[in-house]
């Protein structure tokens, strides 16, 4: 089994910033993609930014020049450094992991337990 915890999450004023971090642990081989989800109220789960395994990255229009996501394959954390934060931002916050377990063929989807942003106007 593989486990992923998110943190870094939290009230922030207009303009600044946040960093949150997700680290799995577990019987991993290694990691394929990693991605940063964000659900708002009343609104659909929406990708935000997701990394490969290789490095390269894709992002949301709606957070494209100010949210960056990168990785650590050494400690498997994912990271998103988020700056010039906007209300619009404020959501529940999911990482995600395509993960290849050391003892079972594939490749398994995990996800962190959320975390909460809040960008105050």
């Amino acid at each position: 089994q593989v486990q992923l915890v998110e943190s870094g999450g939290g009230l922030v004023q207009a303009g600044g910033s946040l960093r949150l971090s997700c680290s799995a642990s577990g019987m991993i081989l290694g990691i394929n993609r990693m991605g940063w989800y964000r659900q708002a109220p009343g609104k659909q789960r929406e990708l935000g930014a997701e990394i490969f395994s290789g490095g390269s990255t894709n992002y949301a229009d709606a957070v494209k020049g100010r949210f960056t996501i990168s990785r650590d394959n050494d400690k498997n954390t994912v990271y998103l450094q988020m700056n010039s934060l906007k209300a619009e931002d404020t959501a529940v916050y999911y990482c995600g992991m395509e993960v290849v377990e050391t003892y079972r063929r594939g490749v398994y989807p995990y996800w962190g337990q959320e975390t909460q942003v809040t960008v105050s106007s």
